[in-house]
């Protein structure tokens, strides 16, 4: 069966930087399962699954702007010590969640100088070409419920 919008894919990936630093793998995991067509993710790989079956390895190159999107300075903020109170030890690289004008962000601390706490919310891999080795495991039909609630049931997916 080929992928496809309303299947469920089993795939085995390998996420690397432009340096070939290994962001994130499944690798010693079980494959992650998805449900195609509905944005579970990026939008460039999603893109390259389509027609692929069970069986298929291939490696696949994903530009900003179909993975996590360009970096956007406006993200890039300065915020009083005094914001974060409660927090008694505050680190770069701690992420913390805060509301903006279109509501929650998650933002990471990149540094604290002079009672000034330097957050980001851009996503971490914003701005950057995501590099795929994927192997596709299973392709099946999606469930009547599972396309109704537009995400995987049982193994590998959510549970009810």
């Amino acid at each position: 069966m080929q992928i496809a919008d309303h299947t469920v894919v089993s795939f085995h990936y390998t996420l690397t930087d432009d340096q070939g630093t290994v962001i994130d793998s499944s690798a010693g995991r079980e494959p992650l399962t998805y449900l195609h067509g509905t944005g579970q993710i990026v939008p460039g790989l999603e893109k390259v699954m389509a027609g692929r079956v069970a069986g298929d390895q291939f490696k696949v190159d994903v530009a900003p702007a179909e993975g996590y999107g360009e970096r956007h300075a406006e993200l890039e903020q300065q915020v009083p010590r005094e914001a974060f109170q409660g927090v008694d030890d505050i680190q770069p690289g701690m992420q913390f969640q805060g509301r903006g004008p279109q509501g929650v962000i998650n933002v990471t601390v990149t540094r604290i100088e002079d009672g000034v706490v330097h957050i980001d919310g851009n996503h971490p891999l914003a701005g950057q070409t995501l590099h795929f080795d994927v192997e596709v495991t299973d392709v099946r039909q999606a469930t009547r419920e599972e396309t109704a609630h537009g995400h995987v049931h049982g193994p590998g997916g959510h549970q009810h």
